[in-house]
C-alpha cells in the first residue's frame, strides 16, 4: 500500500513537472503571486521627518529600518522581477524578454506608451527602476482603496499579455515586412 501512494505521488509530481515544462510561465507567475500576497502587507505610517507627510519609503529610503530585503525572481536570464518592500509601500520592477533588436524596439515602444499614460493605471510609474523595462508602486492608500488580491491579479495578468502583446506585435512587423518586400519584388519581375 505504502508503494503505491508513493508511486501515486511520483506520478502526480512528474505530471506537474511535465506540465510546468510545458508552460513555463506559470511557475514563476505563481512565485511572483505568492511573494506579492505575503509582501502586500502595508500599513499606514507616516513620514518621521516631516508631519502630516505619508511618502512610500521604498521611494525615499530614508529610515533604513523601515525596508525589508528585496526579492529578485527569475525566470531566465532575460526575464526578472524585484520586489521591493517597506512597511507602507510597495514597488514591483519587471524586466521584459527581449530575445532580437526588433522585440527590443518593440517592447521600448510599448511600454513607453503605457508609461505616458501611467495616471489611467494609479499604480504604475512613469519611470521605470534602473535596469528594468517597467515598474509598479503600490501604496497602503492603493491596498486600501482597492481589493489587494485583485492588484496582484493585475500585476500578474500584466506580466502574461506583455509577453502575449509584444509576440502579436512582432508577428504582424514581419508579415508587413513579408507583404511590402513581396509587393517590391513584384515591380522587377
Amino acid at each position: 500500500m505504502v508503494c503505491v501512494a508513493r508511486l501515486s505521488k511520483l506520478s502526480a509530481s512528474l505530471h506537474l513537472c511535465l506540465r510546468a515544462k510545458a508552460n513555463t510561465l506559470r511557475p514563476y507567475l505563481t512565485c511572483i503571486r505568492n511573494t506579492l500576497t505575503a509582501a502586500m502587507s502595508l500599513q499606514n505610517f507616516p513620514c518621521q521627518d516631516v508631519e502630516r507627510h505619508n511618502k512610500p519609503e521604498v521611494e525615499f529610503k530614508t529610515n533604513t529600518e523601515l525596508l525589508l530585503n528585496p526579492i529578485l525572481i527569475c525566470r531566465n536570464e532575460a526575464e526578472k522581477c524585484l520586489i521591493e518592500t517597506s512597511i507602507n509601500s510597495l514597488r514591483i520592477s519587471i524586466k521584459v524578454k527581449q530575445a532580437d533588436e526588433l522585440e527590443n524596439i518593440l517592447t521600448k515602444k510599448f511600454l513607453r506608451f503605457l508609461a505616458m499614460r501611467a495616471e489611467s493605471f494609479q499604480v504604475l510609474r512613469r519611470k521605470p527602476v534602473q535596469g528594468y523595462d517597467i515598474s509598479f508602486l503600490i501604496t497602503n492608500q492603493h491596498c486600501e482603496e482597492m481589493n489587494k488580491h485583485r492588484l496582484i491579479d493585475f500585476i500578474a495578468r500584466f506580466m502574461e499579455d506583455i509577453d502575449k502583446e509584444i509576440s502579436e506585435l512582432k508577428l504582424s512587423v514581419n508579415t508587413r515586412g513579408r507583404l511590402v518586400a513581396s509587393e517590391y519584388l513584384k515591380q522587377y519581375t
